[in-house]
């Protein structure tokens, strides 16, 4: 790895560093008012007796510095599992160090040593750094898939019984 850059599991102990990570990747984002996770809710997702997701953390000459939020998926089609990158964020006074694209070969290491099919993320629209980033580390956009979300009222009323 880089000299000064190391990339470990998260512990329970980060579970505030992981919330600082997301609220500022919110802000970066311009969405600030969807982040509402709390450390509690991350020490029970993460670091429970069978966590479904995951969390890696990148120190730069020991100072936390970034995270990678990730768990895994299936894809029918090819009949294996892959990993969802959920979040991924590097301070931005240190981007451009190779932090990011550390976490992210981390991650598509973990991919090829579990024989998994994919690992997929999604990227804002507008964020042109990261896209460019992203496509250098031969990334795909997957133009011709539109998301689909249910959630609040309409979460409740489709799963009302």
């Amino acid at each position: 790895m880089k000299d000064g850059l190391t990339i470990r599991p998260a512990t329970a102990a980060d579970a505030g560093l992981i919330i600082g990570f997301i609220v500022a990747l919110a802000e970066y984002e311009k969405l600030s008012h969807e982040a509402k996770a709390t450390e509690a809710d991350i020490v029970r997702d993460l670091f429970s007796a069978n966590p479904k997701v995951f969390c890696e953390i990148a120190e730069w000459q020991g100072k936390p510095v970034g995270f990678a939020l990730w768990f895994y998926t299936y894809s029918t089609f090819q009949g294996r599992h892959g990993i969802w990158l959920e979040d991924l964020y590097v301070d931005p006074s240190l981007r451009g160090q190779g932090i990011g694209k550390q976490l992210l070969v981390d991650l598509a290491r973990r991919c090829v040593a579990e024989d998994l099919g994919r690992f997929e993320w999604w990227v804002l629209d507008w964020n042109e750094p990261s896209i460019n980033f992203y496509k250098s580390q031969g990334g795909v956009m997957q133009d011709e898939w539109t998301k689909v979300r249910v959630d609040g009222d309409a979460l409740a009323k489709l799963g009302a019984v």
